[in-house]
């Protein structure tokens, strides 16, 4: 036991929807005292660091509703249930921007915003891309528009906050650390 563990006392489910479920519970802190946990659980997605031979950046723009406008971002989604990371990128690649991946392999695994969620993103880099035959083929209920840009041109997106999420800024400096693009 960690020595600022917080014992769950009681919980409670608020939302179950979707791709979110929201609980509140309450915890036992470590001084004794009583407080309340608003947490988000979540089935885990995947993002896609998406390089072409000619070393551009492969990226989708598309409407974001919590923030009431549109973002440029890395190929991304939520995992299925039971689907396998890798197989679940190389799909949202796909579904996203019409490009399969020859190789594709882990680079790392992060949470969110741990403070009240558990979403776990986790990171792919897909190269020796292949534009598949008959273009997209995103979800129903998902418009996006694709971007193939350079390293530099990818960095002034987020000078000018077109790029402005937590997993593709992060994509950036993995690119820009490992001289990929």
């Amino acid at each position: 036991m960690h020595k600022f563990e917080e014992k769950t006392t009681k919980s409670e489910s608020i939302f179950s929807g979707k791709v979110i479920q929201v609980r509140v519970d309450e915890v036992i802190l470590p001084d004794g005292k009583y407080s309340k946990r608003e947490l988000i659980k979540h089935p885990g997605a995947v993002c896609v660091i998406a390089i072409t031979d000619e070393k551009k950046i492969i990226l989708v723009e598309q409407y974001r509703k919590a923030l009431e406008r549109p973002l440029v971002e890395v190929p991304a989604g939520k995992l299925e249930p039971g689907e396998e990371p890798s197989l679940c990128a190389a799909r949202e690649l796909e579904e996203e921007t019409g490009y399969r991946p020859g190789s594709i392999r882990p680079v790392q695994s992060f949470y969110t915003s741990p403070g009240f969620a558990d979403e776990l993103v986790h990171v792919f880099l897909a190269e020796q891309l292949q534009k598949v035959e008959g273009g997209l083929v995103a979800d129903e209920d998902e418009f996006v528009d694709l971007l193939e840009v350079t390293l530099e041109e990818a960095e002034e997106l987020a000078k000018t906050e077109r790029i402005f999420d937590a997993k593709t800024l992060w994509a950036l400096q993995y690119i820009r650390l490992n001289g990929l693009a």
